[in-house]
Parts: C-alpha cells; sequence; structure tokens
C-alpha cells in the first residue's frame, strides 16, 4: 500500500462524510422530523431521556436501499 492509495481513501472518505453532513443540514433545515416520527420511542424519567428511532430507522433503511441499488444499477452499465 503506498501513500497514494492512503490519500485517495482519505479523500473519498471525506467527500463522503461531506455529502453526510450536507444531507443531514438540509434535512434539518427543510423541517423534516427524522427522530421524532410517530413509532418512535421515547422514555423521559427526570434527568434521563432514552430515544429509540425505530420507524425513522425503518424509512431510512428502506431509502438507502434504494438509493444504493439505483447506484448499483448505474454503475454497472
Amino acid at each position: 500500500m503506498n501513500i497514494f492509495s492512503i490519500a485517495r481513501f482519505f479523500l473519498i472518505t471525506g467527500a463522503v462524510f461531506l455529502v453526510i453532513g450536507g444531507g443531514l443540514y438540509l434535512i434539518g433545515r427543510l423541517g423534516i422530523p427524522l427522530g421524532r416520527l410517530p413509532g418512535d420511542i421515547v422514555i423521559k424519567r427526570g434527568n434521563f431521556t432514552f430515544a429509540f428511532p425505530i420507524v425513522t430507522s425503518i424509512v431510512l433503511s428502506i431509502l438507502l436501499t434504494i438509493v444504493l441499488n439505483i447506484l448499483i444499477r448505474f454503475l454497472n452499465r
């Protein structure tokens, strides 16, 4: 493994994090209630809060599956 493959890895990883961060920023600015969908579990007891966003996880999983399948089909042609 040479220095160029390591540099390429870090550049690609940085670009992926930039896209994910930008997407999360836009989702927050658009007012999409990820983490607060009906069916997400939130338990508050005094100073303790437990959040389990099960519906949000399912929705994101479905969306990512669709996007990745489209991407894979596009790249294989």
